[in-house]
């Protein structure tokens, strides 16, 4: 672990004032088994000769990021620190606003304004770290603060390319009222910064039942069987409404965040989004989902997380997902940076 005094800029109600110094930590994790490690097979080095410019482009910026590494931060502060178009994937999931009103760190904004401004700045920085082929998801708000969500992609989608708004149906509701129905999905804007992003449709198939398949055959409209039956066992292309259980306190997933995300549900965002070898950076890693999701899918990663506490519980799940039950001792240096 690398300790870093660094300056970072504090939101306020009224846009950005003030300046704090705030400790940043880097985990860096050891080396991954091979069961999980990327083979130096699958990634194309520099110089090789079929090897495109674009891919060599992507190596060297991806030379200047120490990657499979959680900065405890501040968002904005880390995301300013980091190479311009080194990200293939970008998944945000930022404080809501007043949602988890027991959760200090959803309620530090007084009005919406201040919030509102502080998400434009850390999503311009995360559009600007993102290659021009990514995408960059953005959850959210659930139930009676949608409205909020809605001023905010508007705003973005403003200022940056609108790609696509998933709805992620969680199955589950959650009676919060009393006028109204009850609420059981969250909002998933995409943004994207060129005109030709990646998107693996056939990589988030979704199976067909036995039954389906057997139903589907029996239709004479159907000429080409052979064509018909890869298409029917390939599994049919996911649509932008994605059905996945949302975690419940007797989930086995659950580890203690109170906005945990899905394993299933981040794995679909990073798997069509990305390669093996691509980097997913996510500026609010929380209990560590998309960071576990991208090492088992053989993607390099990036995490930052200003609190602490959900910076070991992340490292923990990393670990453990590893299989590595005790990290390397950690090493620690300071570097003070002028305000």
């Amino acid at each position: 672990v690398t300790c870093l005094l660094s300056p970072c800029v504090a939101p306020r109600d009224g846009g950005i004032e003030g300046l704090v110094i705030q400790r940043a930590c880097f985990w860096t994790f050891p080396r991954l088994p091979a069961a999980i490690r990327i083979p130096p097979s699958a990634i194309p080095r520099v110089g090789d000769a079929n090897q495109t410019g674009n891919s060599r482009a992507r190596l060297r910026i991806l030379d200047r990021v120490e990657t499979n590494r959680i900065i405890c931060g501040d968002a904005i502060a880390a995301l300013r620190d980091l190479p311009a178009a080194c990200a293939q994937v970008v998944i945000a999931d930022p404080p809501y606003y007043n949602v988890l009103v027991d959760q200090d760190w959803d309620t530090q904004w007084t009005a919406v304004a201040g919030y509102l401004a502080w998400c434009e700045e850390w999503v311009s920085e995360c559009m600007r770290v993102m290659r021009d082929d990514g995408l960059c998801f953005i959850f959210g708000q659930p139930g009676k603060r949608e409205h909020v969500f809605l001023h905010l992609m508007s705003e973005l989608c403003r200022r940056h390319q609108f790609h696509d708004l998933l709805i992620w149906d969680r199955v589950v509701g959650y009676n919060e009222r009393r006028d109204s129905f009850t609420p059981a999905y969250e909002m998933i804007l995409v943004l994207r910064k060129g005109d030709a992003p990646k998107f693996n449709k056939g990589a988030v198939r979704e199976s067909y039942s036995n039954e389906k398949i057997q139903t589907y055959l029996r239709d004479k409209r159907y000429k080409d069987r052979d064509a018909r039956m890869r298409h029917l066992l390939a599994g049919k292309f996911a649509t932008n409404l994605l059905r996945v259980p949302s975690l419940k306190g007797t989930s086995k997933e659950k580890c203690g965040h109170p906005s945990q995300k899905p394993v299933d549900l981040i794995t679909k965002l990073i798997t069509c989004a990305s390669d093996p070898g691509d980097l997913v950076l996510d500026p609010f890693l929380g209990s560590g989902t998309t960071a576990v999701v991208a090492q088992e899918l053989g993607r390099v990663w990036l995490g930052i997380e200003i609190n602490p506490d959900y910076v070991e519980l992340a490292r923990q799940r990393i670990m453990e997902s590893s299989g590595l039950t005790s990290p390397s001792k950690p090493t620690r240096r300071s570097t003070a940076l002028s305000a």
